[in-house]
């Protein structure tokens, strides 16, 4: 076999692509990171990380970092964006990416500024921006309710200053200089981003940059959701045949490659440097740099955000034929579980879930309830995994003990 052969499509099974994808996103079979330097590390293989103001039990961003870093502390992910600088917060659904993205970004936010909702606002209101903007030049950073407004019914702000900021802040003359609790602090962006990462890509450079990285995060995607990723990145509707066409570029270009997955009929594609990786799970073989830092997902659990990429949005369904729905927004006669119910994941499985509440008054984590899967038998290895994946969720949160009569038998 000469370099220019090309190699033989891999044919996995469901194990192997559920290893893959939990590997991709640093979550099999251990945490393989720790300290601050290992909560960049983890921030940059997941691509991104969604935040959530919610915290039942802590926000979704820590318990994402927390499943993948050992040890994890927020204050280390703070310190990385707002301090150091190393990552920002953006989007309509918030999620922390690399700074050294910004200038992709910036492309989408010209977007942004040209057309839509938020142009439409900034076109109707130049003096209420102006008025933001020179309070901003006057006082410095500052949060929403430091600003004077006029009342408003309106999803992102009571106020219309509160909407002007963030009209400012999506399309990219604003950024996020820290936060006060869960409220934002505003600034200028060329007051946070570095002066080297303040230009614009090329559009087309643009494309190319977040197709490769939502392949990244997907670690396995199909066609639809390639689709999607190519809406996402271009603004405009794209149909199934255009996507399949735009991946058999790739595949061409030797950028991607195609997979089959046993028993299922349309293929999945995944980035060409992945490969090895691949070959290794199919050895029966841990891939290099995944080696676990701390205790492997069989001998500790690890609870999984409500919002983790591997689980969330239908996704458990279809890589753990695991039914989990988050149900805080569902009346609470509707609810099957609980209201912050986290998957359990142990080895690479979910086995079951767990609902539970930060009682921050008395330092207590409250467990209200356990559920395992059907087709699961619990053992006295599952037990000490479980206690163990407790007791170092607990050490995160700070808590000073364990309410644990909502579960029994662990």
């Amino acid at each position: 076999m000469t370099a220019d052969t090309p190699l033989s499509p891999l044919s996995i099974n469901p194990a192997i692509r559920r290893r893959f994808i939990l590997g991709r996103q640093g979550l099999w079979p251990g945490r393989r990171w720790a300290g601050k330097q290992g909560t960049a590390e983890a921030l940059r293989q997941a691509e991104a990380i969604q935040i959530d103001p919610v915290s039942i039990v802590a926000q979704s961003n820590d318990i994402a970092l927390w499943g993948r870093v050992l040890d994890y502390q927020p204050d280390d992910l703070q310190a990385l964006a707002y301090e150091e600088r190393l990552f920002f917060d953006y989007g309509g659904a918030l999620f922390f990416y690399p700074m050294t993205e910004l200038p992709y970004w910036r492309v989408l936010m010209a977007r942004i500024r040209a057309n839509g909702r938020w142009s439409a606002f900034m076109q109707d209101h130049p003096a209420l921006l102006e008025e933001v903007r020179a309070e901003l030049r006057a006082r410095g950073p500052l949060r929403g309710r430091e600003f004077d407004g006029k009342k408003v019914a309106a999803y992102r702000s009571s106020k219309d200053t509160g909407l002007a900021l963030y009209a400012l802040w999506i399309t990219g003359e604003l950024m996020t200089h820290g936060r006060y609790g869960r409220e934002r602090i505003y600034d200028f962006t060329e007051n946070i981003a570095p002066t080297g990462l303040l230009h614009t890509a090329d559009a087309a450079e643009a494309e190319a940059y977040f197709l490769r990285k939502g392949l990244a995060e997907q670690g396995l995607s199909s066609a639809r959701t390639f689709r999607s990723m190519l809406k996402e990145v271009r603004g405009t509707a794209v149909d199934l045949t255009g996507a399949r066409a735009a991946l058999e570029r790739l595949v061409a270009a030797g950028e991607i490659e195609a997979l089959q997955v046993e028993e299922q009929k349309e293929p999945l594609y995944y980035l060409a440097e992945d490969r090895p990786l691949l070959e290794a799970l199919l050895h029966g073989e841990t891939p290099a740099g995944w080696q676990p830092a701390g205790p492997t997902t069989e001998e500790e659990v690890v609870f999984l955000s409500p919002l983790e990429r591997v689980s969330a949005r239908g996704r458990a369904r279809e890589l753990f034929d695991f039914n989990y729905v988050w149900e805080i927004y569902k009346p609470e006669v509707q609810r099957l579980y609980g209201p912050y119910t986290l998957p359990i994941l142990y080895g690479d499985r979910l086995v079951g879930r767990m609902d539970a509440r930060h009682d921050r008054p008395s330092r207590m984590l409250v467990l209200n309830g356990l559920w395992l899967e059907e087709w699961f038998t619990p053992d006295e290895a599952f037990a000490a995994a479980l206690r163990g994946g407790l007791a170092r969720f607990g050490a995160m949160l700070g808590v000073e003990g364990m309410d644990r009569s909502g579960i029994t038998g662990f």
